[in-house]
């Protein structure tokens, strides 16, 4: 058969996904709209312009304008005329951080009515001139999404992220923000290889040649328990990989074990047992070690020295060289596993000493437990015959041509279906029309049905249409105003927003419908979308990750002489825990304010030891009560997020309060000054503990303004070492003092303390998870218009304890996601109000 796809067609692909992508791309210009300037009615809980101008404009005046605001020059009875200058007055006010300290400040209720006052006014005139603010014309699908969608529309489960071009992502910010989704000619280089591979493993086409894949385990995991639900109970290390055979035929599976620094591998002084297994089958098994000829010298394992017999260094390198099977597999979805059997000689349910990840050269190797460095699938080296009954092929070939005269009316068929929900809209004459050319040339040059419906869709997957996000400006939007999405641009927003993918046909269907803009509707299918697991997946898993930075865990590293007992299983363990636990909450609806207040959470024995909970056993994940709810509960004790915000060999309160204030509070604090020292590590000769260091940094000027709101917080985390851990002595053996004062005055007492001051203003936790949701579901920053929208729906979302649904609810159905503000008008031109 020939290779589908080569020479002229291949050619003559290129050449029309370059004119479809210039079409695009040039048609549209991203662009930020000018904003509306009204005045509204004032709404006085207190005399704003008497307090401003008594505590706030002897800095903030045209003179000074210190931190880039004058506010002698803008009413503080009129807000609503200069929305941009007082929503940062408001944002200050409610940071607690003005006026400075040392300065006079007003009472806490004035100081209170003023904030109230001013949001009151500002969303009033934003009531009056709603502004839904604007997300670029045009933006890529960022690489969660493409996987998704490639799921969701051939039942294929592949990571294809691994292929793409990695997401950018700037600080405070998501990866499917519209201004870093940018495309470039190896962005459309990548995504046409993809495309090929991807569907030629969907519609079942072998490969040209036999394919080899590698999946390693991180050296520093540590394979002592069982590693995965996939493999079998009383296991222990290894892999279980979900793997997509193309074709029915005959793979082959390797298995390299793990070495030291000399290449000698692991636990060789004793025989151990390992299975490959497929689904669970078991398809042999392996006895390693303990059969080394002659000894090694006793300097063999300490370093330099004389090596053992010829016979026994040949047997520590090569014994795994033959760890292989090579099977037949049917096409299709599989599971891969490796795994050793468990030797039961330790005492169960005692625990045992904490692997290291380190590899050292000592005799204590020669008896370590075995690890798999390596699984290889290769193949298929025979093919029996191409998939014909697999997942993928029965979510495309929803027909079979009967005849040669059936097939274009069979492909249009499948194109057509497969197009609506790829493009996310009505599919036109002119897709079928380019659909159609691509399946022909495909079935010439493939020689059969399949191979053409293959680079019809090789052909979808690299189109604009997919790949993009486009909002383009319509007609009515001529006269400068906001106008509302359709329904099909909503369902695409929508499903990307709950799902971070391609909406399915019953949404299409209803959006084609015209039929959700109904507000009714609308929530039914938000209801609908909510209700299945993908949407909690997304959310716990991409939106939930980036917004509390849990990515940044696994990149955690720590000082091995401090933290001993330090793994990658650990680093493994803070992630599943956060994200099981977000999880959990937005499945069951739970109010926002639990994320801070619960007395559970989710551990396995490897998380529980570390946390000293006891009773728990084995790899397997589980809620549980925590026995002491002052030393641990909520997102705040969970050891994955204060891990992120340590250094590797001590706390930091200054990372651990800015990132409470940037993603709890919904505070967030400047960078520092330029040229401020930030270091506040012990000098030489000094042995001052963190508050002390901390306190003479206060003493700069520059740096006082800030730190008064970011310390108190931090400390309030103390407590908790690098890991996590419950600690009364910090690293360097001073006495933890875990309490403060926040800047509004209230007293901090340690991480009780923090929680109780959380809890104590129920709204501005809600507020912050609103504002990230918001920014999430639009695909942008939000910017000062947008946040009488973030109160509106915070306030509405008060009846309901300030539950998951209703915040989505509110966000689904704000201005700013059912609208968009239109291109701002040329240079001298008159914009309509």
């Amino acid at each position: 058969m020939a290779l589908v796809g080569t020479g002229a067609g291949r050619a003559g692909t290129f050449a029309l996904l370059i004119g479809a992508w210039s079409a695009v791309v040039f048609s549209a210009v991203a662009t930020s709209t000018e904003q509306p300037r009204v005045v509204s009615a004032p709404v006085r809980a207190t005399d704003a312009g008497a307090v401003v101008n008594k505590y706030c404009v002897t800095c903030h005046n045209k003179t000074l304008r210190t931190g880039g605001l004058a506010l002698d020059t803008v009413d503080a009875a009129n807000p609503g005329a200069n929305p941009e200058t007082w929503e940062k007055v408001v944002a200050k006010l409610r940071q607690a951080s003005m006026p400075p300290p040392g300065r006079p400040r007003p009472d806490a209720a004035t100081y209170d009515d003023l904030a109230s006052s001013l949001e009151q006014q500002l969303d009033h005139a934003w009531e009056a001139s709603p502004n839904p603010g604007r997300v670029g014309p045009v933006h890529r699908l960022n690489r969660t999404e493409y996987s998704n969608a490639v799921r969701d529309l051939f039942a294929l489960d592949i990571d294809v992220t691994s292929l793409l071009p990695a997401d950018e992502t700037a600080d405070g910010s998501f990866d499917n923000f519209g201004e870093v989704l940018s495309i470039s000619t190896a962005h459309l280089d990548r995504y046409m290889s993809v495309a090929r591979q991807v569907t030629r493993l969907a519609t079942g086409l072998p490969p040209a040649n036999p394919t080899v894949q590698t999946f390693e385990i991180p050296l520093h995991v540590v394979q002592d328990d069982l590693r995965s639900d996939d493999l079998p109970f009383g296991s222990r290390g290894g892999i279980a990989v979900p793997y997509h055979f193309p074709a029915d035929g005959e793979y082959l599976f390797k298995v390299r074990l793990r070495t030291n620094w000399q290449d000698y591998i692991l636990g060789m002084g004793w025989p151990q047992q390992f299975d490959i297994r497929l689904d669970g089958e078991r398809l042999r098994r392996f006895t390693v070690g303990g059969n080394a000829p002659g000894r090694p010298s006793p300097q063999s394992f300490t370093g330099p020295g004389e090596p053992g017999s010829i016979d026994w260094e040949e047997y520590m390198m090569s014994a795994d060289h033959q760890l292989e099977v090579r099977v037949p597999v049917v096409a299709g979805p599989h599971v891969v596993g490796v795994s050793f059997l468990r030797d039961l000689w330790e005492p169960e349910g005692v625990p045992q000493p904490v692997q290291r990840g380190r590899l050292l050269a000592n005799d204590d190797l020669y008896m370590d437990y075995q690890a798999i460095q390596t699984l290889q699938i290769g193949g298929p080296y025979q093919i029996f015959g191409t998939a014909k009954d697999t997942p993928s092929r029965r979510a495309i070939f929803i027909c079979q041509p009967k005849s040669g005269a059936d097939e274009m009316a069979c492909a249009t068929k499948i194109l057509s279906s497969v197009a609506q929900r790829a493009y996310r809209r009505p599919v036109t004459e002119r897709d079928l029309s380019l659909l159609r050319d691509f399946f022909q040339r495909g079935r010439k040059d493939g020689g059969n049905f399949d191979a053409g419906i293959q680079f019809a869709l090789e052909f979808l997957l690299s189109d604009p249409a997919f790949l993009l996000r486009v909002h383009p400006e319509p007609a009515r939007a001529a006269a400068r105003r906001a106008y509302r999405l359709t329904n099909v641009e909503l369902a695409s927003r929508l499903s990307f927003f709950l799902w971070s993918s391609i909406p399915d046909q019953t949404l299409l269907d209803v959006a084609a419908r015209g039929r959700l803009s109904n507000p009714a509707i609308l929530d039914q299918q938000v209801k609908r979308m909510l209700a299945e697991p993908r949407a909690v997946d997304a959310l716990a898993t991409n939106f939930a990750a980036q917004w509390l930075n849990l990515r940044r865990v696994g990149e955690v590293v720590v000082d091995p002489e401090i933290y001993p007992n330090f793994d990658a299983n650990l680093l493994e363990s803070f992630q599943q825990e956060t994200e099981l636990f977000v999880a959990s909450n937005i499945r069951e609806d739970r109010p926002l304010s639990e994320l801070l207040s619960a007395d559970y959470t989710f551990v396995n024995e490897r998380l529980a030891r570390h946390y000293g909970i006891p009773g728990v056993y084995g790899s397997r994940f589980r809620r549980v009560a925590l026995p002491d709810h002052d030393q641990r509960g909520g997102l705040l004790g969970h050891g994955g997020l204060l891990a992120a915000t340590s250094y590797p060999d001590r706390t930091s309160p200054v990372l651990r309060g800015k990132w409470l204030l940037d993603n709890i509070f919904g505070l967030p604090i400047p960078p520092p000054p330029p040229g401020v020292d930030t270091n506040l590590d012990n000098r030489p000769g000094q042995a001052k503990s963190i508050r002390e260091r901390l306190a003479q940094h206060r003493s700069n000027v520059a740096c006082a303004n800030c730190h008064s709101v970011i310390d108190p917080l931090g400390f309030a985390l103390e407590n908790f070492d690098v890991l996590g851990g419950w600690r009364t002595i910090d690293e360097a053996g001073h006495e933890i003092d875990a309490e403060g004062t926040a800047a509004s005055g209230a007293e901090v007492n340690g991480f009780p303390g923090l929680r109780r001051l959380l809890l104590a203003r129920p709204e501005q936790f809600p507020r912050t998870v609103t504002e990230k949701l918001l920014a999430y579901a639009i695909g942008r920053r939000l910017d000062y218009y947008d946040q009488p929208v973030v109160r509106k729906i915070v306030r509405q979302a008060a009846a309901s304890d300030y539950r998951w649904s209703a915040i989505v609810f509110g966000i689904a159905k704000s201005v700013p996601f059912l609208m968009q503000a239109p291109r701002p008008a040329p240079d001298g031109a008159v914009v309509r109000r």
